[in-house]
């Protein structure tokens, strides 16, 4: 018996076998991390570039884009999505990206990213992200600016630039997700996943914002009118087929384009895919190419410094803009543009919700008094005009109003101002467009 049961006793006090390589048929050298099937569309002329170079793209959808319309037929909600994942899947296959992956976010149509990240579940969310840099192990993120600006201004696309930017500083982590990271223990393992941690090296951004001169020299920009060799089109043209299979969304515009010229298509599709530089783990310049610096060697994970201190104001501009005061602060990302005065656009005639905070950062109780100056034509209908703090006391604050149904063509300006025994404690701005339509606040 002894002789029997010898070589498996000393079979297993050898070890366990030395851990798999990670699945190169996955290896991406760009990770695209965007909200919606069609998201894509405003890089997808520089992706066909990249791939020419032969460069391995892959993409990441966080929703399936299921409360979008659809303009082939009745199908609405999920099935919507399944018909909006399967026309990206074509698009993404005609710029030879076979690598599609899509989480279970839900389709938010707001303008508010703390309103997509609730719904999707920030934290959830951010864990199946991260799983995705590991799997993927990118070179390069690529996502949307996290930011509030006059434009498009998706909260799902700023939430998606978010995720991707949360997901960038910790997937090298080993202490973060660690059931990712853990050997599995059994042949049908389901909780331990095997994954390694991964330090992607540069993050960059692109944003649907209106105003695209805010951008010049913030990072690189890639001209859409050279020739791909291995197509024989120009690489916006080879954009501009690829849009044309996102039918539920855009078929009337995808109509029109087939009836105009080359050069109409062109005044379209032409214009250079500006990108914004984030940050990078290896030296490089902020408006050199995208795999300036990259190399081969991985790079170690290093946690970053913690970030400055930043100072309690007495009366601000919460929400939204609230939000990215802290977020671009705590990743480092304090040199990213934004409005130089806080902005919005909404649809006229819209309400106007203005989210506040106000403290108190004296060591005595304080009254403050708060008004509200907006043009004629708009009506201030709630706020509180009184406000008492004990010493360290915070209260949000919410001021709604009533936008014009005429047609502002300028920008128009909301002023918030807070004082206390007859001095000014703080003012808050907000800069206005008002619009046809577009998304709600």
């Amino acid at each position: 018996m002894v002789v029997l049961f010898a070589a498996p006793l000393l079979a297993r006090a050898a070890g366990p076998a030395p851990a798999l390589p990670p699945d190169n048929r996955f290896k991406a050298d760009i990770l695209l991390v965007v909200a919606h099937p069609d998201d894509e569309t405003g890089v997808s002329a520089y992706l066909a570039k990249v791939l020419d170079e032969h460069k391995r793209v892959e993409v990441l959808y966080l929703t399936r884009g299921e409360a979008g319309h659809n303009n082939m037929g009745p199908e609405r909600a999920a099935a919507l999505g399944a018909a909006r994942e399967m026309e990206v899947r074509h698009a993404l296959a005609t710029l030879g990206i076979d690598n599609v992956w899509f989480l279970d976010g839900l389709d938010t149509p707001s303008q508010n990213v703390l309103q997509s990240l609730a719904r999707w579940h920030h934290g959830q969310n951010l864990e199946e992200v991260v799983r995705m840099v590991r799997f993927t192990r990118p070179e390069v993120v690529l996502t949307w600016l996290p930011g509030f600006f006059i434009g498009e201004n998706h909260g799902d696309h700023q939430a998606a630039g978010v995720l991707a930017t949360e997901a960038f500083d910790l997937a090298g982590d080993p202490a973060i997700f660690p059931a990712q990271l853990a050997a599995p223990v059994k042949v049908n393992e389901t909780l331990l996943e095997g994954l390694q941690p991964w330090q992607p090296k540069k993050i960059y951004y692109f944003s649907d914002a209106s105003n695209q001169e805010q951008f010049k020299n913030t990072g690189p920009v890639y001209s859409v009118a050279d020739l791909s060799p291995s197509r024989n089109l120009p690489y916006w043209q080879l954009a501009m087929n690829a849009f044309s299979f996102h039918l539920t969304q855009y078929r009337t515009y995808i109509e029109g384009l087939g009836r105009k010229s080359a050069a109409e298509q062109q005044s379209d599709w032409g214009d250079p895919v500006q990108l914004t530089f984030g940050k990078s783990k290896v030296e490089i310049s902020r408006t050199g190419d995208v795999f300036e610096g990259i190399g081969t060697v991985p790079v170690a994970f290093v946690p970053p410094a913690p970030p400055a201190v930043a100072p309690l104001h007495p009366f601000e501009l919460a929400g939204p803009w609230g939000f990215y005061q802290v977020f671009h602060q705590q990743h480092g990302l304090t040199d990213l543009p934004h409005a130089a005065i806080p902005e919005i656009a909404i649809t006229r005639g819209a309400d106007l919700q203005v989210p506040l905070t106000l403290r108190n950062t004296s060591t005595s109780a304080q009254t403050f008094s708060l008004s509200v100056s907006a043009p004629k034509t708009w009506t201030v209908q709630e706020y509180t005009p009184i406000v008492s703090l004990q010493p360290g006391e915070v209260v949000p604050l919410l001021v709604t109003m009533n936008s014009p149904t005429t047609d502002e063509k300028t920008t128009q300006q909301i002023t918030c101002r807070a004082e206390s025994g007859g001095q000014t404690v703080g003012v808050v701005e907000l800069h206005v467009k008002l619009r046809s339509g577009g998304l709600p606040q």
